[in-house]
């Protein structure tokens, strides 16, 4: 019974590996495979700072990378940069550090991929950073970008 199932066994893998179109470990592809487009929709990414700070962070670059990985491929028309500050502080000093956090990610936006974009840097300072109830937002401590695409023209 036993030498019955293995020569079952035998017979059934020579069958399979016969059907099989291999060379090696993988398969040879007769027609080469087409790309996919890449999705051109248009996207927000925001960018955290430390408390008083314009200096990107580990995380701030990650993001600043994964965006221009999610914009390759396509036309970019847009890029906006916007920076805010929280509620701590004088509000002359939140704009300006608002203003500084725009400028900082404006150039490690050119230095990603985006050089040849014309961004649009503003500050909003600590503008709505305090909530109805008179509490603080310290999440505020970001820029928002905002990425408006296009799908690449057609070659003919």
């Amino acid at each position: 019974m036993k030498k019955t199932t293995i020569i079952a066994l035998s017979g059934a893998v020579l069958a399979l590996g016969a059907c099989a179109e291999t060379q090696g470990p993988w398969r040879t592809l007769r027609k080469p495979v087409a790309a996919a487009t890449p999705v051109c929709d248009n996207f927000q990414s925001s960018v955290y700072f430390e408390q008083d700070s314009a200096a990107l962070t580990k995380e701030a670059r990650m993001v600043l990378s994964g965006a221009q990985t999610q914009a390759r491929g396509c036309a970019v028309k847009s890029v906006r940069v916007l920076g805010l500050a929280d509620a701590v502080g004088a509000p002359q000093a939140n704009l300006a550090l608002s203003k500084r956090r725009a400028e900082t990610v404006t150039g490690a936006l050119a230095k990603v991929g985006f050089s040849k974009v014309d961004i649009d840097a503003v500050a909003a300072g600590d503008a709505g950073a305090v909530a109805a109830s008179g509490a603080a937002n310290p999440l505020r401590r970001r820029a928002d970008i905002l990425f408006e695409l296009q799908a690449p023209a057609a070659s003919n």
